[in-house]
């Protein structure tokens, strides 16, 4: 039941892609990051200077070939069929699906198809595979060094989109610049497995809330003993880090625990040492 529900998700994030892409990237003549608008500026080179039209899944399954072989040996099969599922979808849906009228405005089209984008990419990683193209190479780069690089992605689009503005004009290419943004805020929102939270923990109660923090997320802690500076009483302090995306869900079955435990949670910059992660298959 688990993996048809990952199934379903992936296939609702590979529909609402391509429902965006033919409603407001076509609309506003856009070009998306990653493989999506590598794919779309072949497109545009193809038909301006050649004037053939190339279907979409041509380019855009051709370019996923490589970055899935690598993610299927190095990340996971199920991540991988699934991802290759997702890319399937949407480049098929892509060529047949009608686009929907709902403005002309561009930068409505920009930044509203920024947020659906972010939030279909967001709809398959969250389901335990990508989009394709260089959600792969990030995907990969965030599972060997266990860092977030989005915003390192979203670089690499502009540059794509830089020439895309100098074959085809920049008022679109700078408009397709703030479309990437929206959509790279809405996946750094939205998905934060390689984001890291650390949790400060005083409970009376630290070997229940081991267990709790063992059990619910798979990390362990470091218990420090200390002394209330109001009541002079001793105090246990319980000290872990763990995913972002786990959270909510450990902050729940701590109060389960102990209703009376004193929570701080720290966003973590940048962690040194030995974090272990959950596979993602």
């Amino acid at each position: 039941m688990k993996l048809f529900f990952r199934f379903l998700t992936v296939t609702a994030g590979a529909v609402l892609m391509a429902v965006n892409l033919n409603t407001f990237v076509h609309t506003a003549e856009l070009l998306p990051g990653g493989f999506t608008g590598i794919t779309l500026l072949l497109q545009e080179i193809f038909l301006k200077y050649a004037g053939v039209k190339i279907p979409f899944v041509v380019f855009y399954w051709g370019l996923n070939i490589i970055p899935a072989a690598i993610c299927f040996k190095y990340v996971g099969k199920r991540f991988t069929l699934l991802s290759i599922w997702a890319i399937i979808a949407s480049g098929f849906l892509t060529d047949v699906l009608p686009g929907l009228s709902v403005t002309n405005d561009i930068l409505l089209c920009t930044v509203f198809g920024g947020i659906v984008n972010g939030v279909a990419i967001s709809l398959c990683l969250l389901a335990g595979a990508t989009s394709g193209g260089t959600d792969f190479i990030s995907i990969y780069v965030s599972e060997k060094t266990g860092r977030s690089i989005w915003n390192h992605i979203f670089i690499m689009n502009v540059v794509v989109l830089g020439i895309f503005g100098f074959l085809f004009g920049w008022s679109h290419a700078l408009y397709s610049i703030i479309f990437q943004f929206a959509s790279t805020q809405i996946l750094n929102t939205l998905y934060k497995r390689y984001q890291k939270s650390t949790l400060l923990i005083i409970t009376e109660k630290p070997d229940e809330l081991v267990k709790t923090i063992r059990e619910t997320t798979g990390h362990d802690a470091t218990l420090f003993k200390g002394e209330g500076c109001y009541t002079g009483a001793e105090r246990n302090m319980l000290y872990t880090v763990i995913s972002s995306d786990a959270e909510e869900k450990l902050i729940r079955q701590i109060k389960k625990t102990d209703s009376m435990a004193f929570v701080n949670i720290l966003q973590t910059k940048m962690l040194k040492g030995n974090f272990i992660m959950k596979k993602q298959d």
